[in-house]
């Protein structure tokens, strides 16, 4: 039997004033995604622990069934993973963002998306000026996105589980003073921080961004820390070989973590000009696979909406990923025989602040074996009304696939 997932990232939101007061769920049009809520059930699952900030590192992690409070590390090392980086014992990675602080104020967490080959130019001059240090290593990813890696080499490492850090999109517009990183080894990033600044100020890219009227990055943010977590993989756990679409690391990371295929898509790029109907064919020929009996479908687009404040953007993910992704994906399964789809974001993005949240998200599932429990629309108020509530979000993969 074939199994889906598809994870409309951060759709989850709030009743908007310029919406009438629904949320962005309620005020899409999304037929297919309403056609799985209507011949199977509807509920909401908390996939991130109050305990610990809210993002798709623990959310997703949740999403595919593993507790987070015993398992999560950090997020650094999960997009790690995604780029074939082996973390030793002792070592750490740190998510390192290029970023636009002007007057101490977070402009914009991805520096404008600063462009790939600068981005690079930018991480190749950090690089040099670390060469001397055993222990420091940048990667440079896409974009913004970028690692720092911390490698022991048999000595300890300056940081613990107590050393923290502030996700750069939760800060949006907001003055960095009260979010810089604390605890053991926090000197040392904010020694970095600040020596990115220096090399940064008349950097060739940023000089040509300045000179074309676009913002330049000011310096790296250095957050999302942690050593490698120790996951079961998930054909062991739930009986599955699995598969994952996506275009961002993050994703990715997982997915090789726990020992899926990471299927790459021309055109999928993390961001709101995602080609959608690419991917919708990539996941029906990724099922004709007889090696993959579970696939996830990830995009980003909706969470970076909510970022950016943009409700007509969100609705309009939303909708490209019922029209694109859901309903192609739900008619060829239905074709195939028994199969098992499910739809749910990892965590809510509010447009109001822009950043990720704690709380419940609204899941829609339908398929063989599972019995219809009334809901004839997938959003958070037909969610709210319903009993099938998962407090812990890592429980509802088990009980998708009847584990």
């Amino acid at each position: 039997m074939k199994t889906v997932l598809v994870i409309p990232d951060g759709v989850a939101d709030e009743p908007q004033p310029q919406l009438n007061n629904r949320t962005p769920l309620q005020a899409a049009n999304v037929p297919h995604m309403d056609a799985v809520a209507e011949c199977g059930q509807v509920g909401r699952t908390d996939n991130v622990p109050a305990s610990m900030p809210s993002g798709s590192d623990v959310g997703t992690m949740s999403l595919f069934g593993y507790d987070t409070l015993k398992f999560h590390t950090g997020r650094a090392p999960i997009e790690a993973a995604a780029q074939g980086i082996e973390l030793a014992d002792g070592d750490w990675a740190v998510r390192c963002n290029l970023v636009t602080v002007l007057d101490d104020v977070m402009v914009s967490f991805t520096a404008e998306q600063f462009p790939n080959d600068a981005g690079r130019e930018l991480i190749s001059l950090l690089q040099k000026d670390q060469c001397g240090d055993s222990h420091w290593k940048y990667h440079a990813g896409v974009s913004y996105r970028n690692l720092l890696l911390y490698r022991a080499r048999g000595t300890a490492a300056p940081f613990t589980a107590e050393t923290s850090s502030t996700p750069p999109h939760d800060i949006t517009d907001q003055p960095i003073a009260d979010y810089l990183p604390q605890g053991p080894g926090a000197d040392q990033l904010l020694a970095l921080m600040n020596r990115s600044r220096e090399l940064f100020a008349d950097a060739a890219p940023n000089v040509a961004r300045r000179a074309a009227d676009q913002l330049p990055a000011t310096q790296t943010w250095l957050w999302g820390l942690g050593r490698r977590p120790a996951l079961e993989p998930f054909v062991d756990r739930y009986g599955k070989r699995g598969a994952v679409i996506t275009a961002v690391d993050l994703l990715r990371g997982m997915g090789r973590l726990i020992g899926w295929d990471v299927v790459e898509v021309d055109g999928a790029t993390g961001y709101l000009d995602t080609d959608y109907a690419a991917k919708g064919r990539a996941a029906i020929e990724t099922l004709k696979r007889d090696d993959v009996d579970f696939l996830v479908v990830h995009v980003e687009a909706t969470d970076e909406a909510s970022h950016e404040g943009d409700t007509a953007a969100k609705l309009a993910a939303v909708e490209n990923i019922d029209r694109h992704i859901v309903g192609p994906v739900h008619d060829w399964l239905k074709s195939q025989g028994d199969y098992r789809l499910l739809v749910c974001p990892d965590h809510p993005t509010f447009l109001r602040t822009r950043t990720h949240s704690h709380g419940y998200c609204p899941f829609a599932m339908c398929g063989t074996g599972i019995e219809v429990n009334s809901p004839s629309t997938y959003d958070e108020v037909a969610a709210s009304n319903s009993d099938l509530v998962f407090d812990e979000g890592h429980r509802l993969m088990g009980y998708f696939l009847n584990y």
